[in-house]
């Protein structure tokens, strides 16, 4: 259980947000609900990075999975896992983003060039903030300036969203838990 009950769901709010989820609300939803100007935030900006990036889908749920390991966020990696796989990540892919040895370039060739590119600028930003001239300009071989601008903001935005589920403790088994439509009981219903 999260550390916050979670909000009423029948403001405007609640229904821009399950709007751009396709009818439901998460977990996650739910608790940013407590605030609805930030929920608003939120929503449009991860909206916008989720469906008008124009990072191919491999890359961006790559370094969102790996930002949510380096920051312990089971339930981002839950959340994004199966993104993952149907933007083209394998079995493989996952189990080089679970390793602590991507970091010092143990990913056994399974990354293309681009993928390590993305995730090695992930790496840096989350544990280190500071990115390395190298790291950064390794990304000008294999992305847009748009792109990079992009990433950078993905990166930045799911370690957000990355902190805000480990300290508010929502984990992969309150994934099960949905919201009822609007004007519905407020009682959680099992997906």
């Amino acid at each position: 259980m999260p550390r916050l009950p979670y909000a009423a769901d029948d403001s405007e709010t609640a229904d821009r947000m399950r709007a751009r989820r396709g009818g439901t609300l998460t977990p996650l939803d739910r608790l940013l609900l407590h605030s609805p100007p930030v929920a608003d935030g939120w929503n449009t900006l991860l909206g916008a990075i989720r469906t008008e990036s124009t990072l191919p889908d491999d890359i961006r749920e790559l370094v969102i999975l790996r930002v949510a390991v380096i920051n312990g966020a089971e339930y981002e990696w839950a959340a994004h896992e199966p993104l993952a796989r149907r933007g083209g990540l394998g079995d493989e892919h996952l189990a080089v983003l679970r390793s602590a040895a991507l970091r010092d370039g143990g990913d056994s060739g399974v990354l293309s060039p681009a993928q390590r590119a993305a995730a090695a600028y992930a790496d840096s930003m989350t544990r280190d903030v500071e990115v390395p001239d190298p790291v950064f300009d390794a990304l000008g071989e294999h992305f847009d300036q748009r792109q990079i601008l992009e990433l950078t903001a993905t990166v930045g935005a799911y370690n957000l969203v990355s902190r805000f589920l480990v300290a508010m403790r929502l984990t992969p088994a309150d994934r099960e838990t949905t919201a009822p439509a609007a004007g519905a009981p407020a009682a959680e219903v099992r997906a």
